[in-house]
């Protein structure tokens, strides 16, 4: 199974966050490959920049590989994709990573119940 995972996904998984559920974590410790996609640490900066959040931007992107993870770069094919996707969410980094899943293919593992709408690809933790 080719995992592609939220952002905050993401973050649970790196600070062992009890939000982070038994069955989220079997799914990531037996997917053959997961993803961090490159728009999630852009997320990050941005929600870093406005106080948002308190991270050190530079250690989340070195901790994609050193997680285990994979990093996907948003490519062309991603950012047409999302011309595609019915307008049921609005948050731009998340219809980034619903196209990105489409185009690759991944399987998303988030928890925003408004992504499952898209794609049978979105797997709700």
């Amino acid at each position: 199974m080719r995992l592609l995972i939220d952002t905050n996904i993401f973050l649970w998984s790196l600070q062992d966050d009890k939000k982070l559920t038994k069955n989220a974590k079997i799914t990531l410790e037996n997917a053959n490959e997961v993803y961090v996609s490159s728009a999630s640490i852009w997320e990050i900066a941005i929600k870093k920049d406005i106080g948002k959040i308190e991270v050190d931007v530079e250690q989340l992107a070195e901790a994609i590989s050193a997680a285990g993870f994979i990093e996907l770069p948003i490519t062309a094919k991603h950012a047409s994709t999302i011309l595609t996707l019915k307008n049921i969410h609005r948050d731009p980094f998340d219809r980034l990573l619903i196209a990105q899943a489409i185009s690759e293919p991944l399987i998303l593992l988030t928890s925003d119940k408004l992504l499952k709408d898209y794609s049978s690809l979105v797997h709700l933790i």
